[in-house]
């Protein structure tokens, strides 16, 4: 474990497919079992003992604010960004560096932002919308193996629909939809060394296309390949399997105690 660790959650898009939810709140703020997936996410993280987040408000950035301030806490400092340190019993002893990163601000843009905080160190980035039993320690010691500048982790999502298999007109392979489907994507939990920040020219970049095919070019990129539980929050759907699994108790990403 590397206490000098910090992690970035980029929590400042629009939401736009749940709009039923984000017309009030961000959409890291909708909630799972009483708690917002930020939370969610950040006791994943704390799990493992890293307890230091930046975290990339944009648009109704305010309501991460109030929820943050609203925790027993003492403030750190307030320059750029407001930064609190949480003493709560569900929290652990968080420091959380509150960033205003722009409302129009893409995901590259968001991280290259908030540079300065993170230094010249290795650092972990995620989504503010999705949940994995993600073995923290074990994907921070495959990227410091291999010695790349960026470690994605890769997942396989459930196929949404059923597969058929069809020789003339006969179904000759029927698979049900909850078999997990064959292609790898982006499941987010990445860990970052300072030199991707040169690969990111400003607010008006996706992380996930220039800078990401750059390093992809440059054979900087590696796939830490999870093939455990991972979730992402896009639908209403989603939002209702998350809470369904942690009011039932089997909620796969609740690995701390």
């Amino acid at each position: 474990m590397d206490e000098d660790i910090k992690v970035i959650i980029l929590a400042g898009g629009l939401g736009t497919r749940l709009e039923e939810e984000t017309v009030v709140k961000p959409k890291p703020m909708i909630d799972i079992g009483g708690k917002p997936i930020l939370w969610h996410i950040m006791k994943i993280y704390s799990a493992y003992a890293y307890n230091e987040f930046v975290i990339t408000l944009g648009y109704k950035g305010e309501c991460i604010k109030e929820y943050f301030l609203n925790f027993d806490h003492t403030d750190c400092h307030s320059t750029q960004e407001q930064c609190v340190k949480i003493h709560d019993k569900d929290a652990s002893e968080w420091t959380v560096h509150l960033v205003d990163t722009g409302i129009e601000t893409l995901t590259g843009g968001r991280l290259k932002r908030v540079k300065e905080i993170i230094g010249n160190k290795t650092c972990m980035m995620t989504y503010g919308d999705g949940v994995a039993n993600v073995n923290i320690a074990e994907l921070l010691a495959f990227h410091r193996k291999h010695g790349k500048l960026a470690t994605v982790t890769a997942v396989r999502p459930e196929a949404r629909f059923g597969g058929l298999t069809i020789t003339g007109n006969m179904v000759t392979n029927f698979i049900e939809k909850n078999q997990i489907g064959e292609g790898w994507i982006n499941g987010g939990f990445f860990v970052l060394e300072p030199g991707v920040f040169d690969y990111i020219e400003g607010d008006n970049v996706y992380f996930e296309c220039e800078p990401i095919r750059h390093l992809v070019a440059r054979g900087e990129l590696l796939a830490y390949k999870h093939d455990g539980f991972w979730q992402p929050m896009d639908t209403l759907r989603d939002v209702k399997r998350l809470n369904d699994a942690w009011a039932r108790n089997i909620a796969p990403w609740k690995i701390w105690k």
